[in-house]
């Protein structure tokens, strides 16, 4: 999509209501796009925000193996704003861009040791590997963070959310 269906909301536009929901990053001088669009429903964007927070942030979930099954999301549901922004992020925790690129050919690719693999799996669908390295905890976030990111990549494509200017050489096999 080369144009948002609902287009984020400039900072300076924004309600009392918007920036309230938006806590912290109202202090931000540039809004990601994906904030910008949310938030044009302050209550659901503010009740969102727990979850995700907790997903991101107070997870059980190592951040690697965390940004693995994110990408991984955004790949099947071919959502590029997903993918490039977690792309950033999970570079930062420690994939390799090899292994972003890999995302793409799934759980089957060369190169994955067993608990990656699995990841994978378990976001096109497995459970009795996981169990073997994961507690209860682990299990029940990964499948959250496996929910939560299918929600957001569909309303990201649903939306049309447009790539921020920073998101930019992640590999994206994808064209429309």
């Amino acid at each position: 999509m080369t144009s948002p269906r609902i287009s984020p909301v400039p900072k300076s536009e924004m309600s009392a209501k918007a920036l309230a929901a938006l806590g912290p990053l109202a202090e931000r001088s540039d809004i990601d796009n994906v904030f910008a669009t949310f938030v044009q429903h302050p209550d659901l964007f503010r009740r969102y925000s727990p979850l995700g927070n907790h997903i991101l942030f107070k997870s059980t979930i190592g951040a690697r193996e965390r940004y693995l099954a994110i990408l991984r999301i955004g790949s099947l549901n071919r959502a590029e704003y997903e993918f490039a922004q977690h792309t950033v992020i999970g570079i930062d925790c420690g994939l390799t861009m090899d292994e972003v690129a890999r995302v793409h050919d799934g759980p089957s690719a060369e190169g994955w040791n067993d608990l990656d693999r699995s990841i994978l799996q378990a976001v096109d669908e497995t459970w009795t590997k996981l169990s073997e390295s994961y507690d209860t905890k682990q299990m029940m976030d990964l499948v959250f963070s496996i929910g939560v990111y299918n929600l957001i990549s569909w309303s990201l494509n649903s939306f049309g959310v447009q790539l921020d200017d920073k998101l930019t050489g992640h590999p994206w096999p994808f064209t429309d």
